[in-house]
């Protein structure tokens, strides 16, 4: 292979997992209202649940903040990418 399709090959890659991690995070958030119904059945204090509502939603921030990051990284001239 030459350079320039092993940087393709790499960018599409990258591009790709971006997108998963993107996803990821949004299927937290849709997830989120059923697994909190769930808990309280279970009995849990209110400090617990919403702890672990808070914990799951920043997980989700993460996700999609990195997956929009390696995007956006990504999508940017090549000559762009060393220069951060």
């Amino acid at each position: 292979m030459t350079q320039k399709t092993e940087d393709q090959t790499k960018t599409l890659i990258q591009r790709v997992w971006g997108v998963a991690l993107v996803l990821a995070g949004a299927g937290i958030f849709f997830a989120m209202p059923e697994k909190v119904s769930q808990l309280r059945q279970m009995n849990l204090s209110s400090f617990s649940i919403y702890f672990t509502q808070f914990c799951f939603y920043l997980i989700g921030v993460l996700l999609i903040g990195g997956g929009l990051k390696k995007i956006y990284r990504n999508y940017r001239n090549p000559e762009e990418k060393g220069q951060d």
